[in-house]
């Protein structure tokens, strides 16, 4: 089977079981994110602890399996928000301490804040699910054309000293596909205020984008050229989430401001 081959399958199955537990809601969704947590720091450890010598031992560890739980339980955001502070002060105060360099503490934010943010934005009403569909159209739209209008137009580079293959080109057609395809998207689920959507959606594709070019400096910060090997095809879990996870934690700041930090969605999708 050819590595094009394993990449649309590995493609296929991901978004297949994502969008079922999306569409569940609820704790399935929640372990989802969980996934994302543990595996994101697990990678990023893998790649950064080389460097710090993991002299902090497994206090990282012990502080993401207690914001798990509280994510699992379905505890309010402030309680969430407010454990993602205290595990990364604690963390940064030990690796400060031990002389070790902060790549734990940031780490445990970058996961942490990654599958807080999906869980609140999903929620468990309808509100939650299209907010949730609104960003995957955004991301995926931004990827696949930025991908083929790169390709097909070339040009400038986007940032050469971090991800060689980007262009600008492919950048600005990846900004128009994530916009078209969020208000596409709210536009079917019956969602009025477009305009609004359609600036959320370019904000969005920005992020996500500079999320991908975010993880891809902290892959050459440590010299790997993937994250891991758990998806066939496609590298790590962090390689495929990059841009996911920083347009929701985005997408979750902006509902936040509009209706507060437990019930986001309802603010953007009040359907």
């Amino acid at each position: 089977m050819s590595n094009l081959q394993l990449r649309v399958i590995s493609a296929l199955v991901l978004a297949a079981v994502t969008l079922g537990l999306t569409w569940l809601g609820g704790l399935p969704f929640r372990f989802l994110c969980t996934f994302i947590v543990s595996t994101i720091f697990y990678e990023w450890s893998r790649m950064a602890r080389p460097a710090t010598g993991g002299s902090l031992g497994f206090l990282p560890e012990a502080l993401l399996l207690a914001f798990i739980g509280f994510l699992i339980a379905g505890v309010p955001a402030s309680w969430l928000l407010s454990l993602v502070v205290v595990i990364v002060v604690v963390t940064a105060a030990s690796a400060q301490m031990r002389g070790a360099a902060q790549w734990d503490a940031a780490g445990l934010a970058y996961a942490s804040l990654s599958g807080l943010s999906l869980a609140m934005l999903r929620d468990g009403d309808h509100s939650g699910l299209i907010a949730i569909l609104f960003l995957f159209a955004v991301v995926w739209a931004t990827d696949i054309a930025a991908y083929f209008v790169g390709r097909a137009v070339g040009g400038p580079k986007l940032a050469p000293s971090i991800s060689p293959g980007k262009t600008q080109s492919g950048a600005l057609g990846g900004a128009i596909g994530g916009v078209i395809a969020g208000v596409l998207l709210a536009a079917v689920a019956g969602v009025g205020n477009l305009g609004i959507l359609g600036l959320v959606a370019l904000a969005l594709s920005v992020v996500s984008q500079a999320g991908d070019l975010f993880e891809s400096w902290v892959k050459r910060r440590h010299g790997q050229k993937d994250s891991g090997n758990l998806i066939p095809g496609h590298g790590g879990v962090m390689d495929r989430v990059d841009g996911l996870v920083a347009a929701a934690f985005a997408l979750y700041v902006i509902g936040w401001i509009s209706a507060g930090a437990d019930h986001p969605a309802q603010g953007l999708f009040p359907v």
